[in-house]
């Protein structure tokens, strides 16, 4: 099968999330199975094109109000060499640093430009490279308009008259929601307005659009597909998503064990296995040193790694006079080593709490390294957030042996399972309502069968170690929806 990847995102080249991790490794499974696949994303700024291959002749994308002139490069996706990236190169619209934003602009004003050229882009680098997709697969908003124009524009041309599409929410808060007058920005029809289902309350929404027009919809956990078709979790999509919920699936994203393996991982400094968990007992006293916090491998090392965003559920823990980190640093024997970047007030809060608690240390900021190093050196991995669509730092958590602390949603609720005191079964501790108090029960849990309950600690590392979260099984189920799409979309 043709597969055609079309994303803002893709690992290595640009990430902000897990949906540039999802992509990668979607396409280079399928890949593995015997599939053609292709990824389009655009060349941002800090790619450089010195390590790409230019394709011969520029690019003429129609957008807007008329056509832009671009290039396009191309590179093997790291690790899965079968698998091409090809990189629209256009300055006045991807040569900035951002994908999507920078912390003084975090939503570029020209997006409904920028990300139409990608998606218009996308159908005319098949043209150049004379390759035509059976599955033309849409990942979240900005790749929105991917499949308005399969379906109104592309498939009435014979080369595209067989090809269907998938379209992916990755998480249901980014929406891409403009103002009216950028609809002349996407290249297409003002019939299209209401047609194709950008319309919502006087503006135009992205990703309602590409829901409306996909052949099928995907999402990234069981769980989440139905969490988005309730008033709670459908961010006022969820009547859409009710109407079209016989195309609606939702598959849980696998995890990259070639990268993401504690037995092999290149950036810890001591591996390990379920057989053998000396090397973790030595990531423990690594990550303790690099935090500065005291070595003593008695303690519980509880790790964070994420965005410091409202749908992590940093409020819950890290709010002045409303958080629980405090109250579990002052009245439980643990340590908190974090890692992350977001909304300015949690990013002080957490710098004010370091400066106060000695067991609290963080990184503002993001590295892959130390990454992986709180994942393997950690006992504990918490992770609150309001809502999960699938989340993959819970999975890794649990393939390196550091049991997830998590609310009970999306994603979470489909591959934690949750520990029993009897029996001591589980690979991680859950929760329902987000609270602080919640979660402060919840560590203190999860604190508590550390100290008191080793026997089950050490089940349940197992039993977390032993899971597969592989991507072989994700591609079965997303190569029955491609035949699905086929079946709905070319009949």
């Amino acid at each position: 099968m043709k597969i055609m990847m079309v994303s803002a995102e893709c690992v290595p080249f640009a990430k902000t999330g897990g949906l540039a991790d999802a992509v990668s490794a979607l396409a280079g499974s399928l890949s593995e199975m015997g599939h053609d696949v292709k990824i389009v994303m655009p060349r941002y700024y800090k790619i450089d094109r010195k390590k790409l291959t230019p394709l011969e002749g520029p690019l003429g994308v129609p957008v807007g109000m008329g056509q832009e002139w671009t290039e396009v490069y191309t590179a093997p996706l790291p690790g899965f060499p079968k698998v091409s990236v090809y990189f629209l190169d256009h300055e006045q619209c991807f040569g900035r640093d951002g994908v999507y934003g920078t912390r003084a602009e975090p939503d570029f004003y020209d997006n409904p430009y920028r990300f139409s050229l990608l998606a218009h882009g996308a159908f005319q680098v098949c043209n150049k490279l004379h390759w035509y997709p059976d599955i033309v697969h849409a990942h979240d908003w900005s790749a929105g308009l991917v499949p308005v124009l399969l379906k109104y524009v592309c498939r009435h041309q014979p080369a595209f008259k067989n090809t269907a599409s998938v379209y992916t929410i990755h998480n249901m808060g980014y929406q891409g929601v403009y103002g009216k007058e950028k609809f002349s920005d996407l290249g297409i029809d003002w019939g299209l307005y209401y047609g194709a289902g950008f319309e919502r309350n006087g503006a135009i929404n992205f990703l309602q659009a590409g829901i409306s027009c996909a052949d099928m919809v995907t999402t990234v956990s069981p769980t989440y597909a139905r969490e988005i078709q309730t008033i709670e979790g459908g961010f006022g999509l969820d009547g859409l998503l009710r109407v079209r919920s016989d195309v609606v699936k939702g598959i849980v994203n696998g995890v990259d064990v070639a990268t993401w393996n504690p037995k092999n991982d290149k950036l810890i400094p001591a591996n390990f296995d379920a057989d053998n968990m000396e090397g973790k007992a030595a990531c423990k006293k690594a990550l303790q040193e690099v935090f500065g916090l005291p070595v003593n491998p008695d303690v519980p090392v509880i790790g964070m790694v994420g965005r410091l965003v409202s749908q992590k559920g940093i409020a819950e823990v890290f709010a002045p006079t409303y958080g629980s980190i405090y109250s579990i640093c002052t009245t439980m024997n643990v340590q908190f080593a974090i890692i992350g970047t977001g909304e300015k007030w949690a990013e002080d809060e957490i710098n004010n709490l370091q400066a106060k608690l000695p067991n609290l240390r963080a990184k503002i900021g993001y590295s892959e390294k130390l990454s992986h190093l709180i994942e393997a050196g950690s006992d504990f991995f918490l992770m609150p957030s309001q809502y999960e669509p699938c989340g993959l730092n819970q999975m890794y958590s649990e393939l390196y042996g550091t049991l997830p602390i998590v609310r009970r949603t999306g994603g979470l609720a489909d591959t934690v399972q949750n520990y029993n005191e009897q029996t001591g079964d589980g690979t991680g501790f859950m929760f329902d309502s987000l609270t602080p108090g919640a979660v402060y029960d919840t560590v203190g849990w999860a604190v508590y069968a550390y100290y008191n309950k080793k026997d089950h600690i050490k089940i349940m590392q197992k039993r977390a170690m032993s899971q597969d979260f592989t991507w072989e099984a994700s591609c079965r189920n997303y190569v029955d929806v491609y035949n699905e799409a086929i079946f709905r979309g070319c009949r």
